[in-house]
């Protein structure tokens, strides 16, 4: 009796707890995409990229992940250039991040207007979190689109990794 009375106190707390265990996990696993800068892009023009953007929800296939959260907002937008080696960010002058999910429409979540030449390979963006964001992270999927401008034309196509976290609360389930 005495062996069974903490197994089953530990079974009770962790069956109560796989909302906010799942909201945890939710919240810290980014959501990325690659975004390809096309070698054809013309410098000084306001010009546009856009990919599907996954989380670690559809690389295990659970779909319902999204259904213990609520109260979702942006945490932080991160870009990394890795193709070419050795790209600087500061080819941008400026950069918009959008995000849409099916019939949502889009909202521009993040930004930043003073790229500097000499920024390097990672670019954190500046996070507008004065929106909840639940009917974009709670689709079926979320696709991402780059609004940039261009310092100099670039000579080749060039590889960017969307990084976005998101904070979210737990729903509690009836």
């Amino acid at each position: 009796m005495k062996k069974t009375f903490p197994i089953l106190i530990a079974l009770i707390i962790a069956i109560s707890g796989c909302a906010t265990v799942q909201s945890i996990i939710k919240s810290t696993f980014p959501y990325t995409a690659t975004i390809v800068i096309p070698a054809s892009t013309k410098a000084s023009m306001t010009t546009s990229a856009k990919s599907s953007a996954t989380s670690i929800d559809q690389v295990f296939g659970n779909q319902n992940g999204t259904s213990y959260i609520k109260d979702v907002r942006i945490a932080s937008a991160k870009l990394t250039a890795y193709n070419p080696t050795n790209t600087s960010l500061g080819m941008f002058k400026s950069i918009k991040l959008y995000i849409s999910s099916g019939s949502s429409g889009e909202i521009l979540v993040a930004s930043r207007t003073d790229v500097q030449e000499n920024i390097g390979s990672d670019l954190v963006l500046d996070i507008d979190n004065s929106r909840f964001l639940d009917t974009y992270v709670q689709g079926s999927s979320i696709s991402l689109r780059l609004e940039y401008i261009l310092r100099n034309n670039t000579t080749a196509d060039v590889s960017i990794k969307t990084s976005l976290s998101f904070t979210s609360v737990p729903k509690t389930q009836p």
